[in-house]
């Protein structure tokens, strides 16, 4: 599994479960085929940006950024109805007049995983890096998807 691919897993895992430590995260991350050493999850962690947070019940992993990130989903919810790939493209319909939201919190939220994105009137084009980010970011934006 390719980096990129590997840290958006690691950020759909935190932001699933509340793990408070490392080794919770890499018994995750091989449940779901992506077994990585310790050093390179540090590197990960580090480089998404993870902290640890105090919460009832101890200390957790959170994204630095996750209170924005819930507002990002909640717009892919909101605004994706149906997405279709082809190779390294993601095509998202959206109601008319919601592709160019929808682009914009793709661009915040994924701007590691794509290469970018172009907005029409009801349509999304996302040009991801390779065919295996393109899968990934299908399934992460059908996961919050309500349609």
């Amino acid at each position: 599994m390719k980096k990129d691919e590997r840290q958006l897993l690691i950020r759909e895992i935190i932001q699933h479960e509340k793990l408070s430590t490392q080794k919770d995260i890499q018994d995750r991350l091989e449940q779901r085929g992506a077994g990585v050493t310790q050093t390179t999850l540090s590197r990960d962690l580090r480089e998404i940006g993870l902290i640890k947070v105090k919460e009832k019940g101890g200390l957790y992993y959170k994204l630095a950024d996750e209170p924005d990130r819930t507002d990002i989903f909640r717009l892919i919810a909101q605004y994706a109805q149906v997405v279709s790939r082809a190779e390294f493209t993601l095509v998202v319909r959206t109601e008319l007049g919601e592709a160019a939201i929808l682009a914009n919190a793709v661009d915040e939220i994924l701007d590691d995983q794509i290469l970018g994105t172009v907005a029409g009137a009801n349509t999304l084009l996302i040009v991801c890096k390779d065919q295996e980010v393109a899968q990934t970011v299908q399934q992460t934006i059908l996961q919050h998807s309500s349609h």
